[in-house]
């Protein structure tokens, strides 16, 4: 593995070969890197050195470092290309991948790379490019190997060497009757052992996972984690063969899911991406903000509604961010363990009611402790022991609702069948907020006497 200074003394003669259009030198060294620095590369050059790059390397050399590369960097790469020449990288790629990478650019683009395109690998294309967003359909590939349960070990060999450098994956091979439908799985370690003249249905596994072409993507990942599958494959209402998924495939959907998630919980609509504009940028994040914004005033119209207790103890302003804050930081971090709870699968019936128990004597045991602590500095500091006491125990009452209130929200939102994620953590800071003001003042109106005798 080469240091950062030597493999930037490496780029650097990368570069120098270029300048000199040294074509074969350049493709020589290029060519021995691993796929990945040739990706990492080939994005820090420049456009004008990038579209030389392209005269020196085949379609199928570029495929292999598109392989590599973000889905959301990859867009001006395939703008700046020629488009013939970006039609064959696609023929080149695996159909799923080409089918992810037309999913980000635009309308107008893909019809023309699937005009150029050559009929077979553009028609490859096309059917994947119908099935929903998101589903199994649009993340399979139908580059596989599938074999015929009549066919012999010897037979299924021989097509191995022919067939086997074009399909995603031999390590699993599967397994089709008469009419093509899927009945059993073969690994690449059962077809070595066997005797030559076995037959495949003398061997294979009946015992087959398989997915529905329209069967969440989530869902799927979380098959491929919890049976530690290297490719499931994917089968329509009848049972037959569409494609397989891989578990590079998955990885991808996991990275995707995650950053989904995570946009949700920050309160964006999507995440912002390197390449988005200011105006685009905001108008991911305003629609979350505005509704925020009304939710904000929510809370300035309860503090208006105690004005009255306000005037009489004036301290109780100082630590309505304190109080505030607290619920809005302890409900956010139910909220992080209840939504990754729900997304891994992690919790079943029982696990969601665990859940909430255990949650509940957290925020208790938080509370009592946040409630003592600071009923003791108010004391020490304004020399009042009921103020000490209204905020120790509002920060107490608080802690323990926003903690059940940050677990609770995203399992009811889960039950309706919608993502848990969309309780963001905005939106669990502001109805905190709510509570745990109306605790405060609802406390401080009723022991109002005490705190001004």
């Amino acid at each position: 593995m080469e240091t950062n200074a030597e493999q930037e003394k490496h780029w650097d003669q990368l570069q120098t070969m270029l300048q000199n259009e040294a074509i074969k030198s350049f493709r020589d060294e290029f060519l021995d890197m691993h796929p990945y620095d040739q990706a990492v590369f080939f994005m820090e050059q420049s456009e004008k050195i990038r579209k030389q790059i392209y005269t020196y390397l085949s379609p199928k050399e570029i495929a292999g470092i598109m392989e590599h590369i973000d889905l959301e960097d990859i867009k001006p790469f395939f703008s700046e290309m020629d488009p013939r020449f970006a039609s064959m990288v696609f023929t080149e790629l695996a159909t799923d991948d080409a089918v992810d990478i037309l999913n980000e650019l635009e309308k107008e683009q893909v019809v023309s790379f699937l005009t150029i395109m050559d009929d077979k690998a553009s028609d490859e294309i096309k059917q994947l490019l119908h099935y929903e967003e998101k589903t199994a359909g649009s993340i399979m590939t139908t580059e596989f190997l599938a074999i015929y349960q009549t066919e012999t070990v010897d037979k299924v060999m021989k097509r191995l060497k022919v067939e086997g450098p074009d399909a995603e994956t031999i390590y699993y091979l599967y397994v089709l009757d008469e009419d093509k439908r899927l009945v059993g799985v073969v690994s690449l370690r059962d077809l070595i052992i066997a005797d030559e003249n076995t037959l495949i249905e003398e061997i294979m596994s009946e015992k087959i996972v398989s997915v529905s072409v329209a069967k969440d993507q989530e869902e799927i990942a979380q098959m491929m984690r919890d049976y530690d599958f290297l490719a499931l494959p994917v089968i329509d209402f009848q049972a037959h063969l569409l494609g397989i998924i891989t578990v590079d495939d998955i990885m991808d959907v996991m990275e995707e899911e995650a950053s989904e998630d995570y946009s949700k919980l920050a309160g964006v609509s999507d995440m912002d991406r390197p390449d988005d504009n200011a105006i685009l940028s905001a108008k991911k994040r305003l629609p979350w903000l505005v509704a925020l914004l009304f939710l904000g005033m929510l809370t300035a119209s309860l503090i208006g509604r105690f004005e009255a207790t306000l005037e009489q103890v004036a301290k109780l302003a100082i630590f309505i961010p304190l109080i505030a804050g607290m619920a809005g930081n302890t409900g956010t971090q139910a909220l992080a363990v209840a939504v990754r709870g729900l997304a891994t699968g992690d919790y079943g019936k029982q696990g969601k009611t665990k859940l909430i128990l255990r949650e509940a004597l957290t925020g208790l045991i938080t509370g009592s402790v946040c409630g003592i602590v600071i009923t003791v500095v108010v004391y020490l500091w304004q020399g009042e022991v009921f103020l000490g006491l209204l905020v120790g125990i509002s920060i107490m009452a608080s802690l323990i609702v926003a903690t059940l209130t940050g677990s609770l929200v995203p399992i009811i939102i889960d039950r309706f069948q919608v993502d848990p994620a969309v309780a963001s953590g905005p939106f669990i800071t502001t109805i905190n907020d709510i509570i745990s003001v109306l605790i405060y003042f609802g406390l401080a109106t009723v022991f109002m006497d005490l705190l001004v005798s």
